[in-house]
Order: structure tokens, then C-alpha cells, then sequence
């Protein structure tokens, strides 16, 4: 198990030196992520939706970028697309 444990360390190690920037803004996303859905999850069933998508589009738009400089085509795809969504979502919002 502690084998197991410290590779992942490693690999995190390894991650934040080859690119530090992509490592800090995945972070951010993560981060952005987890306080969306924990809001989401609390408010149900009228969550401030005017505070939480503009937080979500930019997290979408982070993980896009760290995407497209770890060259992973998927997650490109996913994020860009998740990004055009809600901002579509965000537009409707406010207009």
C-alpha cells in the first residue's frame, strides 16, 4: 500500500515540476469543481445559480486549457464543449 501511495506522490511531484502553471490552474478547477457541487448539493432545490455558473464556466475553461497543453484530444473536446454548454446556460441566466 505504501508503495502504491508513494508513486502517486510521485507522480503528483513529477506533474507539478514538468509544468507547474497547468498543475496550479488544475488545482483552481479541481477547486472551483468541488465548491460548485458541494454549493449545488446544499442548496437543492434552488441553488444560487447566479453565483455558481460563471465559478463553473471558468473551472470548464481551465480544465479545457490543461487539456490542450497535456495534448489529451478527449478531455479537449469535453471541456470545450462543457465550456460552450453553460456559457450558453449563463447567457440564458442573465438575459
Amino acid at each position: 500500500m505504501n508503495d502504491i501511495l508513494a508513486g502517486i506522490f510521485d507522480w503528483i511531484k513529477d506533474d507539478y515540476k514538468t509544468h507547474p502553471t497547468r498543475f496550479i490552474i488544475e488545482l483552481l478547477a479541481w477547486a472551483a469543481s468541488i465548491f460548485c457541487s458541494v454549493t449545488m448539493a446544499v442548496t437543492v432545490p434552488n441553488p444560487p445559480l447566479a453565483y455558481l455558473y460563471p465559478v463553473w464556466v471558468s473551472g470548464c475553461a481551465m480544465y479545457a486549457w490543461a487539456a490542450y497543453t497535456r495534448k489529451s484530444f478527449g478531455m479537449l473536446a469535453n471541456y470545450l464543449l462543457l465550456t460552450t454548454i453553460d456559457t450558453v446556460g449563463l447567457i440564458r441566466l442573465w438575459l
